[in-house]
């Protein structure tokens, strides 16, 4: 069924909204991947904070025109049937969600990524930001290197307790 000319100014504004807002727009093929996996993609993506949506390239390409920061963005390899995955919050939430997808889905594969400001990924460089740990995991590293030197210094004051209170033992033990 053709969209008419009002369902298609629509569908642009959605997208351009949804680009405005993105921190990060993944694009990704999805040719062959049979219908109910893709439901079960989009649910697994929207506990994660990321809106799927199967859009007609011309379609975004217009809405990519109609955003000043993301007009000189090359589509040039948005060919074929594709999937646009936008997240508001988390800058790497998209690429984990498709790349975690992918490993039981091989016919998700990555296509470029454009950041909020019209920066565009390549295929490498979304699997590289797949690949990195979530924010929580990042800052509970941040935090155990920060309390490592400070955990590691009262140890260095502990021991020195401990080893006066291994020699009244031994003392004790000696004059009982």
């Amino acid at each position: 069924m053709a969209l008419t000319r009002e369902k298609k100014e629509q569908v642009v504004a959605g997208v351009g909204k949804l680009l405005s807002d993105s921190k990060l727009t993944v694009v990704a093929k999805y040719q062959g991947t049979p219908v109910k996996a893709i439901q079960q993609l989009r649910r697994e993506a929207a506990d994660g904070g990321t809106t799927l949506r199967v859009v007609k390239n011309r379609l975004f390409k217009r809405a990519l025109a109609g955003n000043d920061k993301l007009k000189e963005v090359d589509t040039t390899e948005f060919i074929g049937q594709l999937l646009y995955a936008f997240n508001s919050q988390d800058e790497i939430a998209p690429a984990r969600s498709l790349a975690d997808f992918a490993k039981s889905n091989p016919q998700i594969e990555f296509v470029a990524a454009i950041t909020s400001d019209g920066q565009l990924f390549d295929v490498v460089a979304v699997k590289e930001l797949a690949s990195l740990p979530t924010k929580s995991v990042l800052k509970a590293q941040l935090i155990g290197t920060i309390g490592a030197p400070l955990s590691g210094f009262v140890n260095v004051l502990a021991g020195n307790i401990r080893g006066l209170m291994n020699v009244l033992n031994a003392r004790s033990e000696v004059i009982s």
